[in-house]
Parts: C-alpha cells; sequence; structure tokens
C-alpha cells in the first residue's frame, strides 16, 4: 500500500505501553489520520522505575543500546508495513521525552520531528544525582540553559506545564532554546512568529514552515495534558497534547499536498 507516517511513542516513568497508549489515546488519531504508532518498552532490567536512562552518558549517544534499539524498532516495522522514511516522528513523556530529544540528536536521519511532553533537553545530566538536579532546573553547565553547540536542527515541538513540580519548567525552555540555536548555527534562520490563538510560540522557517514549537501549559503539571484519566500521569486541563502532536508532525506534509 502507500507508505505512511509513524509516530514512536515513549512512555514516562512507572508506565509500559498498554496504559501510555489508553492515557494519550493516540492509536484513536492513527486510525483517523492514517499513520502507524509504536510503543516500545522500558523493562524494569534496564531501569527499576522502567525509566529510560536518558541520564546515562552511554545512552546520549548514537550507537547507546537504548537509542539503538528504538531507532531499530523504525527498522523491524518498516520489514512488515510500508513506512514512509521520511515521515517517522517520536514523541515522549517525562523520561521518555528526555529519551526522544536524544534520538532527534543521535539518529536524525530516522527522525524528522520530535515533541517533548514535560521532557528534559540533550545531555542535561551525565548520572542519577545531576539528573534530579536537573529535573529541579538546576542543570549542570554543559547541559541548561542552552549551550548544546553541537546542537541538530530538527523540527521539535516542546510542551510544558509551568506548575510541573516533578520536571521544571526551565527544562521545556532550554529545549525551546536548544532546537531554535541549532536552526540557526546551521545557517537554516528561523523566526519567532506572533503567538498563535492556541497560546504556541511558533518558529517560523523563511519558506513558512514552523520549525519549532512551545506550548506551555499555565497551571500544567506533570501530566500528559487533555488525556484519558484511565491512564496513568494524564491530566484533564491543557490542549489535547496528542492530538497537537499529530498536527505538528503532520502539517508540513498535509499543508503542501
Amino acid at each position: 500500500g502507500e507508505p505512511v507516517p509513524m509516530i514512536v511513542m515513549l512512555h514516562g516513568c512507572q508506565q509500559g505501553p498498554e496504559d501510555f497508549a489508553l492515557g494519550t489515546r493516540m492509536n484513536k488519531l492513527a486510525d483517523q489520520h492514517g499513520f502507524l504508532v509504536a510503543y516500545p518498552r522500558q523493562t524494569s532490567r534496564s531501569n527499576g522505575a522502567n525509566c529510560w536512562n536518558w541520564f546515562e552518558p552511554s545512552e546520549q549517544v548514537s550507537g547507546g543500546h537504548e537509542p539503538s534499539l528504538i531507532a531499530g524498532i523504525v527498522d523491524a516495522v518498516g520489514q512488515d508495513f510500508a513506512v514512509d522514511q521520511s515521515r517517522v516522528f517520536v514523541a515522549g513523556l517525562s523520561a521518555g521525552a528526555a529519551m526522544a530529544i536524544i534520538l532527534g540528536q543521535t539518529y536524525p536521519e530516522v527522525f524528522a520531528g520530535v515533541a517533548a511532553h514535560s521532557g528534559l533537553p540533550f545531555r542535561a545530566a551525565h548520572d542519577v544525582m545531576s539528573a534530579f538536579s536537573a529535573m529541579r532546573g538546576q542543570g549542570s553547565s554543559d547541559g541548561m540553559p542552552g549551550v548544546v553547540h553541537e546542537g541538530r536542527p530538527i523540527r521539535t515541538f516542546v510542551l510544558h506545564g509551568d506548575a510541573d513540580a516533578t520536571v521544571d519548567i526551565a527544562n521545556g525552555l532550554a529545549i525551546t532554546q536548544h532546537a531554535v540555536a541549532a536552526f540557526q548555527n546551521a545557517k537554516q534562520p528561523i523566526a519567532m512568529s506572533a503567538r498563535s490563538k492556541e497560546g504556541n510560540i511558533n518558529f517560523v522557517s523563511s519558506s513558512g514552515q514552523v520549525m519549532v514549537r512551545e506550548c506551555i501549559v499555565a497551571g500544567g503539571g506533570h501530566a500528559w495534558f487533555g488525556g484519558n484519566s484511565e491512564g496513568s500521569y494524564t491530566q484533564d486541563g491543557g490542549p489535547d497534547a496528542s492530538a497537537e502532536i499529530v498536527r505538528f508532525f503532520l502539517e508540513r506534509f498535509e499543508a503542501s499536498a
């Protein structure tokens, strides 16, 4: 059949694919829009709390165990289904968002865009202790705010609650800052446009394409916005995060179709 887009969804700590699928309702959107969705599972053997190990230096590089496994899932799915390789995206919550950011930096040939919901910037930490500091918004000098000079430009959507007591909003703001800086450094200038009616801040390329979008939710906590309460770590308020993520990933293609 016709190749279709694919979104890889990375759950947070103390979550698994089943409750993440339930809480985000991403399967319903996949049916509506005609894309594939994959939910990799972090095992308790790899991390006792089922967190992706985003804070381990060995997992922050191309060829790292977890990044290579997740990128490999795209290949595996592509063996069985017609995947449009130019439209493969990765999104995650919390530790999953931090790993999504890592994948965007380490496998840019695989992923065309990243969405980080309540996540942390690339190389924000280098061990468990610095991970907790970064989560509090006290990042290491090389991680926050914004001095990842070698960052690769990749379309990035940041969602973060300004009342997140688990991963401080400084992290979401730093992801945006890194993403914008990476485009500027690559001589692909993007300009901030007026705040949209949804309250998003958009950074737009010279051709009018939104390359970086930031959605800060007033009063938002550490939970998937507009999620289904049958899943874990969801909240009613704010935007429909899943629908907004799908719109960000697919809009450049639908606009030109």
